[in-house]
């Protein structure tokens, strides 16, 4: 087994915008918690880290320095995105939000220095976030600052993947003009979800035409036309790009349970998806694969369990679907959510796909969504469209 690290520590959890919001930490908690009881972290391939400390030169690869003052401020803020029902304020945000920076920061030095193969932290993934202001939840960006700390170390092709149910746009819009990060992202089509962006003709700045990747998937789409759509257009674009590092974003709200989005993914579907980015980091970027979590708000039903396969993908170990979820996990879970926590660690999904090599209908949404895609962007890469 190769060597994996993963990101943990308890005050992680403070990124906490109270008892009403949906971000709500007691899903990573949980997650962590499952992985535990399922022995996860106990293979002899994982090492759980902390998160390094991130200070303000740290944070300014990305972010501007009166918004980062205007966060240690912690006041309601139009001009910066604060104080609004999806980022309301809170004591200790700076310190909260700067802990996931280092958490995903703690990830991409242990793969750049060698320490591991792949690492992983699910708490991070807070991919809205803009330069000078908070979004959708996210406050500090850790993936952008994340990629933004790999270029600073001299790191030339870096794709970043976000299989989120929302658009990736806060990471997109760092390196819009930027060929040395491609960014890719599928999720439901933004004109019928937040952030109402991520359409096929977002493909990236006059330096960087066809480095922006978007997949606007239609409400309803399960897993075999997520998987198709996936299969389609990753793939052959990393296998032309030829990564130095892979950054994932592996945000769960796509799940058909999530009370915020209108996808109908099975945890099947998106072990499966986290299989698919495993295989390709080792296919197309020497096994360097940094991975995060994001969205997700089925708190018992869905996160623990997507992201306990995650896990167990990265060490090299994953969890046969028809496994039984532990007794006092599930006990746990119930008590801390009210929600009746899953007996196992499959939906019951197949999870299979049709190939889009085989032929796709010009009237199926999904395939026109995807033929969008590969118009926009293929050309860039010397990608043939079929």
């Amino acid at each position: 087994m190769h060597p994996v690290s993963v990101v943990w520590a308890d005050e992680l959890a403070a990124y906490d915008f109270g008892p009403d919001h949906p971000l709500a930490p007691v899903r990573v908690e949980l997650t962590i918690s499952l992985a535990r009881a399922m022995g996860v972290l106990d293979l002899p391939s994982v090492s759980v880290i902390p998160p390094v400390t991130v200070d303000d030169e740290l944070l300014r690869l990305v972010h501007d320095s009166d918004y980062i003052d205007a966060v240690k401020a912690a006041r309601s803020s139009n001009r910066f995105g604060l104080g609004t029902s999806d980022v309301p304020v809170f004591d200790g945000m700076h310190e909260a939000s700067s802990r996931v920076v280092g958490a995903t920061l703690a990830a991409a030095r242990a793969v750049y220095e060698g320490d591991a193969i792949h690492a992983v932290n699910v708490a991070g993934g807070l991919h809205h976030a803009m330069p000078s202001n908070a979004s959708g939840f996210c406050v500090y960006n850790d993936p952008a600052i994340a990629i933004a700390w790999l270029l600073e170390q001299g790191v030339q092709r870096i794709a970043y993947v976000d299989i989120d149910v929302h658009h990736g746009d806060g990471v997109q819009a760092v390196f819009y003009n930027d060929p040395r990060v491609l960014t890719i992202s599928l999720h439901q089509s933004g004109r019928t979800l937040f952030p109402g962006t991520g359409f096929p003709d977002e493909s990236g700045g006059p330096k960087a035409e066809g480095y922006a990747v978007n997949v606007a998937l239609p409400p309803g789409t399960d897993d075999a036309g997520w998987l198709r759509a996936f299969h389609a257009v990753v793939p052959p674009l990393l296998r032309s790009f030829e990564p130095e590092y892979l950054v994932s974003q592996h945000g769960c709200d796509s799940h058909r349970l999530d009370p915020l989005a209108q996808l109908a993914l099975t945890v099947d579907g998106q072990r499966a998806a986290h299989a698919a980015l495993h295989e390709l980091a080792h296919e197309t970027a020497g096994g360097r694969w940094i991975a995060t979590g994001g969205g997700g708000y089925a708190l018992a039903e869905v996160v623990p369990r997507t992201w306990t396969h995650l896990l167990a993908i990265a060490a090299g170990a994953p969890i046969d679907p028809a496994t039984p979820t532990p007794l006092a996990w599930r006990e746990e879970a119930t008590a801390r959510t009210g929600s009746r926590a899953p007996e196992s660690m499959t939906d019951g999904a197949v999870a299979s796909y049709r190939p889009f090599e085989e032929g796709h209908d010009p009237g199926n949404p999904i395939d026109r969504s995807v033929m969008a895609t590969m118009r926009a962007t293929f050309p860039s890469h010397g990608l043939v469209i079929e």
